[in-house]
């Protein structure tokens, strides 16, 4: 094994042999050159790490790299196994690392499908198949960058709620190639990634139109004019305050009709259970009921399974229609009893447990703001700043009126305060007043042609300001 210095001159200088050998560098240690039979001439690096394993990796082809080129990644390398990396190591992971299109298949496999519910899993592999894969599959997991990210997303901004679905997955995903060693710690590239806003929302369902949706539903009760199980499905939404998913998947055995609870083994959060109110109760003990169907609201066709979705949505937009209702998903029910709830004064607590939601801030989203409550809000925080400001007139107003004044509640709201005089009636202004000219006074903003600040005017409409110089004249000369 010889060595020399490795330079262009020596390495064109090394011919093949019948077998490989290598020629190393006297300048740095465990540089050197292998030769092989057909010419090929590659540079290595031989190492030791610090846990006396041996290394012998590769750094690239004489003639993809020039001897300093390669002299210069050999001394790098070192520097690393001096702070006890191991290059080669890294080098294999980095060619051993998944692409996009293999990350995302294990995240369906080994996390989606076993902690996620089926609708979310086909979610996921939508948005996979629809967008990661084309724009970001062959880069390898650890090359993705925050520029490809958002390169992504501004290519859907025509499609801001399946974007932000997508950039979701995606995150998640990165989260999880991080926890599987094939991205660094804190190095997610959706973070800081700006979601698109989402316009679309859940419109409130008003008092007005409450009455219409239930006298049309004891209307069609009495008459037969919809199915019995759409009618109780709507009526349990609302009792339930649930998502639909809840009510139309609900079987008569999680019921308890003695201890007055329903216990739903899985749902969207996972398992709960819920109250029965009287109105629920009443609704349940006299739903009819197939014996060979475990659901309380079966599909119409067929009864052993539930009912389908679109049989309730169409059910629910032809009760709106003949209700004489405007257009409302029936998430919106959720929506209306949800803010029923909170309306009701129950804790916040309380009501979570009766929506089955998880946190504060998503059920806040659910809870609408009605005109008319705020109405009454401003008008008494109105009275109660009337009330602050001139007592005697606010008791005044709130009094009933009768041929005696009102009396205070409490006298001390009343005395030891001035009431000061009506002031008297406004008299019309004449043209010169309106136009600003009175004997060459301002009794207005400006004068043609000729600003003065207010502070400087006179007039009418100026009196003299308290505290001023001007003020204190006219005392003394009072």
């Amino acid at each position: 094994m010889a060595k020399i210095k490795l330079t262009k001159s020596a390495v064109d200088a090394a011919a093949p042999q019948d077998r490989d050998y290598e020629l190393r560098d006297t300048t740095v240690p465990g540089f050197l050159l292998k030769v092989t039979p057909t010419g090929r001439k590659i540079f290595m690096l031989q190492y030791q790490t610090n846990a006396g394993v041996r290394r012998k990796p590769s750094i690239g082809k004489f003639g993809e790299l020039t001897v300093e080129q390669a002299r210069k990644i050999a001394q790098d390398w070192l520097a690393e196994v001096r702070q006890g990396k191991d290059p080669s190591t890294e080098k294999s992971a980095a060619r051993a690392a998944p692409t996009m299109k293999e990350l995302c298949n294990q995240f369906i496999e080994d996390y989606s499908k076993l902690h996620n519910k089926p609708r979310t899993v086909e979610g996921n592999e939508l948005n996979i198949k629809n967008h990661i894969v084309p724009r970001l599959g062959t880069l390898k997991a650890h090359e993705v960058t925050r520029a490809d990210v958002s390169a992504m997303m501004t290519a859907m901004a025509d499609r801001p709620i399946i974007a932000n679905r997508t950039l979701a997955c995606l995150r998640k995903m990165f989260n999880l190639a991080e926890v599987w060693g094939y991205r660094p710690d804190g190095s997610n590239p959706c973070r800081h990634v700006q979601k698109y806003a989402e316009k679309g929302s859940t419109r409130f369902i008003t008092d007005a139109e409450m009455r219409k949706i239930y006298a049309y539903l004891d209307r069609a009760e009495r008459e037969g004019l919809e199915h019995p199980f759409i009618i109780l499905a709507i009526r349990l939404q609302f009792e339930f305050a649930g998502r639909m998913s809840e009510v139309l998947s609900l079987e008569w055995d999680w019921i308890d009709l003695d201890q007055r609870k329903v216990t739903w083994p899985d749902s969207k959060t996972g398992g709960m259970i819920k109250p029965l109110s009287g109105e629920a109760h009443s609704l349940l003990a006299a739903a009819p009921r197939f014996e060979d169907s475990p659901f309380v609201c079966p599909s119409i066709f067929n009864p052993s399974k539930p009912m389908t979705d679109n049989t309730y949505h169409k059910g629910w937009r032809r009760i709106l229609e003949r209700a004489g209702v405007p257009h409302v998903g029936t998430h919106g029910i959720r929506h209306r009893a949800a803010t029923d709830i909170a309306n009701s004064g129950v804790p916040v607590k309380v009501g979570m447990a009766l929506t089955a939601h998880k946190t504060v801030a998503m059920f806040m989203r659910y809870i609408h703001t009605e005109d008319n409550p705020v109405r009454l809000a401003a008008d008494a925080v109105a009275a109660r700043r009337r009330l602050v400001v001139n007592p005697a007139a606010a008791i005044a107003e709130q009094a009933p009126h009768a041929e005696e004044p009102p009396r205070a509640e409490t006298p001390s709201q009343v005395e030891e305060i001035a009431i000061p005089a009506a002031p008297p009636a406004a008299q019309p202004a004449t043209a010169a007043q309106a136009a600003g000219f009175e004997d060459g006074k301002y009794t207005s903003r400006t004068k043609a042609g000729n600003y003065r600040p207010f502070r400087h005017r006179s007039g009418n409409n100026r009196a003299v300001p308290p505290g001023t110089q001007r003020a204190q004249g006219e005392e003394a000369q009072a």
